[in-house]
């Protein structure tokens, strides 16, 4: 009970911004303070949302399809080339500043050239998420990799522990952490990255559906699809957290005791 508490309390302050910025939008789009083209109000919102709820959900799919494809994608990826850079000096002299590249070039102007060379389909879209996920991920890996406690491995070595040994006893569970940092922050990217990828081109998709009903004036869909793209978001996100909370024990011993 004291945990649950505890839990409420932490979330309360979010919660009342949250029905603190609801209100005001409520005053400022049925108080006619905003015209209702700028800013719909959150009853032609929800309407809009429960009428096209079907399509909605048919356009999700594909969305979030792209999206966990696209980020497994970019952990796999990121998991080599941690490994690959903490490993060799090197490789990491060579790929850390290509990858910081790849990171300067904005997604707007990368996704038309990927629908160019890929097509309309998913491929394009899932490339995107790729190259927009796998960059926080390797990073964060990269820096637990190299931040793990040089006398454990040096107690290892002693112990006649080889490279492979220490990377999965020593290295893989201190890297957990910042893995997880970096894939809550990738979680969110990949949502993102798949509704701009189909904003420039496809059939299917969050994206599509949002250029449709901006081109058709109908700002109450469009603030539909927006809330789900959030909503989309955070759940990815609280997966990220599960998991989190599932391999990483030791956090849970360590948040008991305090």
């Amino acid at each position: 009970m004291r945990m649950r508490r505890e839990r409420v309390v932490r979330l309360l302050p979010a919660a009342v911004t949250f029905l603190l910025i609801l209100a005001l939008w409520l005053i400022l789009s049925e108080g006619g303070i905003v015209p209702s083209y700028m800013l719909p109000s959150p009853v032609a919102v929800i309407s809009s949302f429960v009428t096209d709820f079907p399509t909605l959900m048919t356009h999700l799919l594909v969305t979030a399809q792209e999206a966990f494809w696209g980020l497994l994608i970019g952990i796999a990826l990121a998991f080599i080339m941690a490994v690959l850079m903490d490993r060799y000096e090197l490789v990491r002299r060579s790929l850390y500043p290509v990858m910081v590249i790849t990171q300067t070039i904005p997604t707007i102007a990368l996704a038309p050239i990927l629908v160019l060379w890929m097509g309309f389909g998913k491929a394009p879209k899932i490339a995107v998420v790729v190259i927009t996920t796998f960059f926080p991920i390797a990073v964060s890996l990269l820096d637990g990799f190299r931040g793990v406690d040089q006398d454990q491995v040096d107690l290892l070595r002693t112990m006649g522990a080889g490279g492979r040994q220490i990377f999965f006893h020593i290295k893989m569970p201190s890297a957990l952490g910042a893995f997880f940092s970096g894939l809550k922050v990738s979680a969110s990217y990949s949502v993102v990255g798949a509704v701009i990828a189909e904003w420039l081109g496809g059939f299917e998709g969050l994206g599509v559906y949002m250029t449709r009903v901006r081109k058709a004036y109908a700002f109450d869909s469009m603030f539909a699809v927006i809330i789900l793209i959030v909503v989309l978001s955070l759940l990815l996100i609280a997966l990220v957290n599960f998991l989190s909370f599932v391999t990483m024990p030791w956090e849970r011993v360590r948040e008991n005791k305090e």
